[in-house]
Order: C-alpha cells, then structure tokens, then sequence
C-alpha cells in the first residue's frame, strides 16, 4: 500500500520525530511516513532528513523500537 498525501495527518516530521525518541516506539504507519518523506522527491529540508535518519539509525541499534498498532 503507497502513502498517499490525502491520507497524512497534520503532524510535521520535527513533531514525529521529538515523539518517537521520547517514547522509543515508532509504529509501522510512522515507519512508512517517514519513509516516504524521504523517497517520494518532496522538498523536505536537510535539518528534517537529518533527523529522520536519526531515527532509522536509532532503529538499527536498538534504541528504538518498531510496533505495530495494537501494542
């Protein structure tokens, strides 16, 4: 399933961001917003791939965990 922009909630990437590395949790529909900020050739500044980066960083080292909607 593709993301498509009518379906994006009001919350910028900063918002996201500050949200899953406080709780430590980023869920599947996150995961794929983030990802397709970065892939769908939208303008998105650096200081937001930045931190988006960060946060698949904090993935791949456990810092940050992947969950799906009901946990």
């Amino acid at each position: 399933m593709l993301w498509s922009e009518q379906h994006q909630p009001k919350v910028t990437i900063n918002q996201m961001v500050n949200r899953i590395i406080t709780s430590g949790k980023l869920n599947r529909q996150e995961h794929l917003q983030l990802t397709s900020s970065i892939l769908s050739g939208k303008k998105i500044t650096d200081k937001e791939r930045s931190k988006i980066n960060k946060i698949f960083d904090l993935i791949k080292i456990g810092q940050i965990n992947l969950i799906d909607f009901n946990s």
